[in-house]
């Protein structure tokens, strides 16, 4: 998002915390600019607001994650659906109905979204679909990562705003995904808006390929920025089972800063006709029982691919990974395996990677850098004819032969 769309949204934000006048701030001398320290004696405690107790908060940015194929979508408008018309959640508890937000980047609003949601019984009359922006004058596909302070803007104007999806929330990231320190400037505004609005806002995800095993916050694909700004991260996963026509699945909890971090309810996926609607069918969330357990024992049981399957989209996660950070010319081996761990890659893997690429080790001063061959985005051989060029990232730098090959380096 470009400075100016920052300030834009902190605006915003100072505007509704002054006006929840809040006593006790220590300002600086009248006219100056500083910082404002605000004593922690003249505060009262204040609890979670919870749309959903321990599960959904207002004002908070929530990560929902998991395999393709689990129905994380569908979930989401489940929720949708219960704060629209002010239902029921899994646990019994009754919901006060709001307004809800809805985009989705994969998913057609009028075949698609539409019909889950009349089929879990939401009130469509709270439910919106961000259709796009407009542009001086153009009209312009929703960009998360562009248009956020226009969206407060129109959510203010609805009112009642209660929850907000993000579906892929990777799309509010307009630059590397996988790197923790651009993923977090990207997500800061989904986070103020949620405060801002004093919403849910729930993006959904998926889990990196080759990652059964781990913690389940972890395995959130890209940086490990999208679990740590989350306040609360649900999972979605099936559930093996000796039944092949069996459709149990987990919901579960695998993070939570502000409350419970354990226990989930059991979910299947059933398609249905709608009523009103002959000929139209759509999926919909039935929810089961409570389940007991950490995230990660609630997961263990979770169907995974075999072992070599999960080893090679390891492998394959790493090699997209490393282009993407090699693209640009050589870095840093030690940069790079920093990176690697923020983004969830084994050193291990990640050197496979490296040979698979047929990438290349080469000293620059007084550090290792690693290089791909030149003309070699796909991973395929370096080309041997290629153009010197200058890179600007340590020196001069053009084509160096190694092995038969040609990579990026010094000149």
């Amino acid at each position: 998002m470009k400075a100016a769309a920052y300030v834009a949204l902190a605006e915003l934000a100072d505007r509704v915390a002054a006006q929840r006048s809040i006593d006790g701030a220590v300002p600086t001398r009248a006219g100056d600019d500083g910082v404002i320290l605000l004593q922690a004696s003249t505060l009262t405690p204040e609890p979670v607001d919870w749309l959903w107790l321990h599960w959904l908060a207002l004002g908070k940015f929530h990560v929902l994650a998991g395999p393709p194929g689990q129905g994380k979508t569908t979930i989401a408008l489940a929720c949708a659906a219960t704060i629209s018309a002010g239902g029921r959640w899994p646990d019994g508890s009754r919901c006060v109905a709001g307004n809800v937000l809805i985009w989705s980047g994969e998913d057609d609003a009028a075949d698609t979204l539409l019909p889950r949601l009349l089929a879990m019984g939401a009130d469509v009359s709270r439910i919106y679909f961000i259709n796009g922006t407009r542009i001086a004058g153009k009209a312009e596909p929703f960009d998360p990562a562009r248009d956020l302070v226009q969206l407060s803007q129109q959510a203010e104007a609805i009112g009642d705003v209660r929850l907000l999806i993000v579906d892929p929330v990777v799309s509010a990231v307009a630059g590397d995904s996988h790197k923790n320190g651009e993923v977090r400037r990207a997500l800061q505004p989904l986070v103020e808006l949620a405060s801002t609005l004093d919403a849910a806002v729930l993006g959904i995800s998926h889990f990196s390929k080759g990652s059964a095993g781990r913690d389940p916050v972890e395995r959130v694909t890209g940086s490990l920025a999208f679990g740590a700004l989350a306040r609360v991260v649900l999972c979605a996963v099936k559930v093996k089972d000796t039944d092949e026509n069996d459709d149990r699945r987990i919901l579960a909890r695998a993070k939570s800063n502000i409350g419970p971090d354990d226990g989930g309810f059991e979910y299947s996926i059933e398609q249905i006709e709608l009523t009103e609607h002959p000929g139209i069918s759509a999926s919909m969330i039935r929810w089961g029982q409570p389940v007991a357990g950490t995230a990660r024992e609630l997961l263990a049981d979770a169907e995974t691919d075999p072992q070599g399957d999960e080893e090679s989209s390891a492998l394959d996660d790493a090699m997209q990974f490393l282009r993407s950070e090699l693209k640009d010319g050589p870095k840093a081996a030690k940069t790079i395996f920093t990176e690697a761990r923020g983004a969830g890659h084994s050193e291990r893997t990640i050197k496979r990677a490296k040979a698979e690429l047929h990438a290349a080790s080469l000293k620059e001063r007084e550090c290792w850098v690693w290089a791909l061959p030149v003309n070699d985005t796909k991973g395929a051989k370096g080309a041997k004819n290629a153009t010197s060029q200058n890179l600007g990232t340590v020196g001069t730098l053009g084509t160096v032969e190694a092995d038969g090959e040609v990579f990026y380096g010094r000149a």
